[in-house]
């Protein structure tokens, strides 16, 4: 287990950007359809429990969330695009709020875009990679929740969304993951030292 992520801690949670961390260091964000699994991804990835909120409610991360990972390094909860149980109004401010960080923030050096492995490359995923391609940021696509599926229809399921991606060249990282079982752990810590300059 990489002790780096162990030692995540809550940072700031900010409803607008002037309110966010130092514009400097760096950060990898994590972004995802409300219900995916993006704050129990976030929580196993750093070996923690009650790191990031989780809730069977979709829509439960309505802020930008960071968290520090050492000296000027942070990893960032966007919050869950989707379904959410709130306003049209709501969710506009929502997306606003993460289209100005995402175009705007100088320390985002990666995106990590976690989707549900049943259903990936939703027309929401499909924006977060317009998004990216805007700004040229590297993304890491995390099919969540790979234990659901029988082994080989999750290799199936992996190797439909990276041959969707395949046009973007290796800007595009797909990789399997799981919670319940830590599958896809170790991947995805070498993707964030390399992003995060954090030495082996």
């Amino acid at each position: 287990m990489n002790s780096h992520y162990r030692q995540a801690a809550f940072l700031r949670a900010v409803a607008r950007l002037d309110q966010a961390p130092e514009d400097t260091g760096r950060e990898v964000a994590f972004a995802g359809r409300s219900n995916a699994g993006k704050s129990s991804a976030i929580n196993t990835i750093c070996d923690q429990r009650h790191l990031a909120r989780t809730s069977k409610t979709p829509g439960r991360t309505q802020q930008i969330v960071f968290f520090e990972t050492g000296e000027g390094r942070r990893l960032v909860d966007l919050p869950g695009y989707g379904y959410a149980r709130v306003s049209e109004a709501i969710k506009l401010q929502w997306q606003d709020l993460m289209a100005d960080y995402l175009r705007h923030r100088q320390s985002l050096i990666g995106l990590v875009v976690v989707m549900d492995i049943r259903h990936p490359l939703t027309d929401f995923d499909l924006r977060m990679l317009d998004w990216s391609r805007e700004t040229h940021l590297s993304l890491l696509l995390l099919l969540t929740k790979s234990d659901k599926l029988k082994r080989g229809a999750a290799m199936a399921q992996a190797d439909l969304v990276r041959r969707a991606v395949a046009k973007e060249g290796d800007r595009i990282r797909v990789e399997r993951f799981s919670s319940f079982d830590r599958q896809g752990v170790e991947p995805v810590h070498e993707v964030l030292d390399q992003w995060l300059g954090v030495a082996g």
